[in-house]
């Protein structure tokens, strides 16, 4: 086995792999706010543009159930760069869409590709000493979340600027670029001798064995769902004769996530730490009253800056604390664990952007603010279910 990265000789791997984490990651949120410009240009209701990001979760979930867990048993100095150029040219096909199912098809082979990152995070916590997981991962997380955060500005900057395409073309030859980059650097390790269809097998039983896994995994979808709220309907309400914002200017309210997202290598310390239990609890705590501040924001604008950056740092807090427990649980597995945790809370994401759709359209933005605080609550009862369950456990 290769020894153990060492961050500080090692940087430059490190910062490879965060960065392409986050251009893979940030390839499924472009639409965000484009919703109105691809709206315009193929001239279809603003309900079917607004799918594009609801296709782009669940290509990427099924990414994540069906391709992730192939991390553990294939040559991933290879693997990885491989589904980095099958997103690119999901990305190429969006550059070059005559309409809106021809992005859509674009959309989902980039989603569905785009996993790369879900794999890169596994391996990296291999390459690292166990007392280190908590830290390594939320830098690569900061790069994941920064990338999705820069993804939505810079597509509504050069929207106002070229033109929404521009963002897919220059991410392509991106994510390219990186993944040839990553062909030369990233170290081979040895691989579990498991034939693919015996993976779903392994992963039930990994469930059963584990259920901290499944609680995690739930209480993480389900505040990824109340997230993804936003992400569905961010455009629809700057866009709305209230704000009458244009894309560049719905992009920029989305840096101020940006603080949330840089705090992640510092709370992955923290979790490091032992303290995963009470960080789940401020996390929720920071999602269920960002809610206040988003629904006032539906009439001032100041308001709805802090509630997104609240729910951003409450997420970033939760699923760093989520992925310091479950990567500890079964170190041989790590792929087939992120996959089985990524798998929910991007269907949590999908689940969550159609919910905020229906309720934009059927009751406004009051109705999207309760579906979101609804979303936040199921997730604090699952963290009770595994406080329980843990603090159960170690009495035994």
């Amino acid at each position: 086995m290769s020894a153990p990265l060492d961050i500080s000789r090692d940087k430059s791997l490190l910062w490879l792999m965060t960065i392409a984490c986050g251009i893979c990651a940030g390839a499924n949120y472009y639409s965000q706010p484009l919703v109105h410009s691809i709206q315009q240009y193929f001239d279809v209701p603003e309900s079917q543009v607004a799918l594009t990001v609801t296709f782009a979760q669940i290509s990427y979930a099924l990414g994540l159930l069906f391709i992730v867990p192939i991390g553990d048993i294939v040559n991933k100095t290879k693997f990885i760069p491989l589904l980095m150029l099958l997103a690119a040219v999901g990305l190429l096909l969006c550059t070059f869409a005559v309409n809106l199912p021809m992005l859509w098809i674009g959309t989902i082979i980039a989603g569905l590709f785009s996993v790369a990152a879900q794999i890169l995070i596994p391996l990296a916590t291999i390459l690292v000493k166990p007392e280190k997981t908590g830290e390594v991962v939320g830098f690569l997380m900061s790069g994941l979340l920064v990338g999705i955060l820069l993804s939505t500005s810079l597509a509504g900057l050069l929207s106002h600027l070229f033109h929404w395409k521009v963002i897919y073309a220059i991410s392509a030859v991106m994510m390219i670029v990186l993944a040839v980059l990553l062909k030369a650097k990233l170290p081979n390790i040895p691989i579990s001798k498991i034939k693919y269809i015996h993976i779903f097998k392994s992963m039930a039983l990994l469930i059963k064995q584990q259920p901290r896994l499944g609680f995690r995994a739930i209480i993480g979808g389900f505040a990824f769902a109340a997230m993804s709220i936003l992400f569905s309907t961010i455009a629809i309400l700057l866009t709305s004769p209230q704000y009458n914002f244009s894309d560049v200017l719905v992009g920029v309210v989305t840096l101020v996530a940006v603080f949330g997202a840089l705090s992640t290598a510092k709370i992955g310390k923290i979790a490091d730490q032992g303290h995963t239990l009470v960080l789940t609890w401020i996390g929720l705590f920071i999602l269920a009253i960002s809610w206040i501040f988003l629904y006032f924001g539906g009439q001032h604008l100041i308001s709805y800056i802090f509630g997104y950056g609240l729910i951003s740092l409450g997420l970033t807090i939760v699923h760093t604390s989520n992925q310091s427990i479950i990567f500890r649980l079964h170190p041989d597995a790590k792929s087939r664990i992120n996959s089985i945790y990524m798998t929910t809370y991007f269907i949590g994401g999908a689940c969550g952007s159609a919910v905020g759709v229906y309720s934009w359209h059927h009751g406004g933005w009051l109705m999207t603010c309760i579906a979101g605080l609804c979303l936040v609550i199921c997730s604090a009862l699952f963290a009770f279910i595994d406080m329980r369950y843990h603090a159960k456990s170690l009495a035994a």
